[in-house]
C-alpha cells in the first residue's frame, strides 16, 4: 500500500518513524509531507527520510485561517500522483482532509485534548481518531482507545536502547548528575492564551539546579546570551538518550515531560495548561512518576524535595517506570495493526 505520513513537531517524527521502518520492510511504500516547526527537518533528514515541506508555522491568528486552504492544496499537489491508500499524521487536519478529497483511508492520532482547533477541522472528514485511554475528551464514534502514549511508539524497550556515548558529547561523566531544561515557543493554534516561563523564571532554575549538578537546555524559542552557554550542542535525535541518563527534566513542554517519565526520569512540567491534559494527570496520579505546577514558585518546593530526598531518585524511578510498561502497550504494534485493520473494513 502506498502511504502519506504529515509531520507537524519534531515529536511526530518520532512517533511515526519505527512504523515507517516496519511497514517498508513489508513492502509498503511512503510519502512524507512535513511543516517547518523546530529540528522536525533535521530530526527527518538525520534519519535518512526523504520529505516534501509544505510551509512554515503562522503567527497570526488571520495568516494560521488562510494556511488550512494552502497546506490542503499543497499536500494534494505532493502526494496525487503518487494514489495513496492511507494518510497518517498527529492532529493533522490537512491529512484528514485531502484524504477525503482523494477517497483514501486515514488515521489521526491525538493526546491534546485541548487543541480544539485541529479536532474540529479533522474529525469530520477522518476515518479514525486514534486517543490513549487517559485522553480526556469524547470524540465520538470514529475514536479508539489504546492503553498507551503517543511516546511509547518510540521509547516503548523493543524500540529504544539508551546509548551513554552521548554523555561524551555534552562532557558528562557517567552517573554524573546533569538536569535538562525544556522551553517551548508557544506559537502552535492550540496554545494560544497560554503561558510558561519567563526569562527570570528560566534564570530562578538554572541558579536552583546548578548547586547540584550541570545544566542543559532544549528551546524551540531563541534566548539572549545570559543562557547561551547552557545549550545542548548535540544532533536532535540524541535528545533521548540525554533525557535517560538526566537526573531530572524541568520545563514547559508537555512532550519531553512525558518522554523524560517515560525514560525513568523525574519530570516537572511548569505550564497553565496543568489539569487540560490526560496523560500527565496519569502519570502523576497512577504513576508518580511525574509533577505538574501552574507556577515556578510550586515547581521549586518539589524540585527542592526531590534533591533532598535520601532515595536514589534514578533506580527508584527505573522501578516506576517498569511498573508502567508492564501495563502498556507497544504503540508502533498497535499502529500496524489498526492500519491492517481498517484496510479489511
Amino acid at each position: 500500500m502506498n502511504f502519506v505520513i504529515d509531520i507537524n513537531h519534531p515529536a511526530h517524527v518520532h512517533f511515526f518513524k519505527n512504523f515507517i521502518w516496519d511497514m517498508e520492510k513489508m513492502g509498503h511504500e511512503f510519502i512524507i509531507t512535513a511543516h517547518d516547526k523546530d529540528v522536525s527537518l533535521s530530526l527527518l533528514k538525520n534519519y535518512g527520510f526523504k520529505y516534501v515541506v509544505l510551509g512554515k508555522q503562522k503567527k497570526s491568528l488571520i495568516a494560521k485561517i488562510l494556511n488550512i486552504f494552502i497546506s490542503d492544496f499543497k499536500m494534494y499537489k505532493a502526494v496525487r500522483k503518487f494514489k495513496p491508500d492511507f494518510f497518517l499524521g498527529i492532529a493533522s487536519y490537512r491529512a484528514a482532509h485531502v484524504s477525503f478529497l482523494m477517497r483514501a483511508k486515514s488515521i489521526i492520532f491525538d493526546d491534546t485534548e485541548h487543541s480544539k482547533q485541529e479536532i474540529y477541522l479533522y474529525l469530520p472528514f477522518c476515518t479514525r481518531t486514534c486517543t490513549p485511554v487517559c485522553f480526556k475528551n469524547n470524540l465520538g464514534k470514529k475514536q479508539i482507545r489504546y492503553k498507551g502514549y503517543h511516546e511509547l511508539a518510540y521509547l516503548h524497550p523493543n524500540h529504544f536502547t539508551p546509548n551513554p556515548d552521548v554523555l561524551k558529547e555534552i562532557g558528562v561523566k557517567k552517573k554524573e548528575p546533569f538536569f535538562i531544561l525544556r522551553f517551548v515557543k508557544w506559537g502552535a493554534s492550540h496554545d494560544l492564551g497560554q503561558y510558561g516561563l519567563n526569562d527570570e523564571n528560566k534564570l530562578d532554575l538554572i541558579k536552583l539546579l546548578e548547586n547540584h549538578g550541570k545544566v542543559f537546555i532544549t528551546s524551540e524559542s531563541s534566548l539572549d546570551d545570559r543562557f547561551s552557554k547552557y545549550l545542548i550542542k548535540v544532533s536532535p535525535e540524541k535528545i533521548h538518550h540525554l533525557l535517560y541518563y538526566a537526573l531530572m527534566c524541568i520545563g514547559e513542554g508537555a512532550t519531553m515531560a512525558v518522554e523524560s517519565a517515560l525514560l525513568g526520569t523525574p519530570a516537572i512540567y511548569i505550564s497553565s495548561l496543568v489539569g487540560k491534559m490526560g496523560n500527565l494527570i496519569e502519570f502523576e496520579e497512577s504513576f508518580d512518576i511525574c509533577y505538574s505546577f501552574k507556577n515556578v514558585s510550586q515547581a521549586k518546593i518539589k524540585i527542592q524535595q526531590l534533591l533532598e530526598s535520601k532515595q536514589d531518585l534514578k533506580k527508584q524511578w527505573s522501578k516506576k517506570r517498569q511498573k508502567l510498561i508492564k501495563e502498556r502497550i507497544d504503540v508502533t504494534d498497535f499502529m500496524i495493526e489498526m492500519v491492517q485493520k481498517i484496510d479489511n473494513e
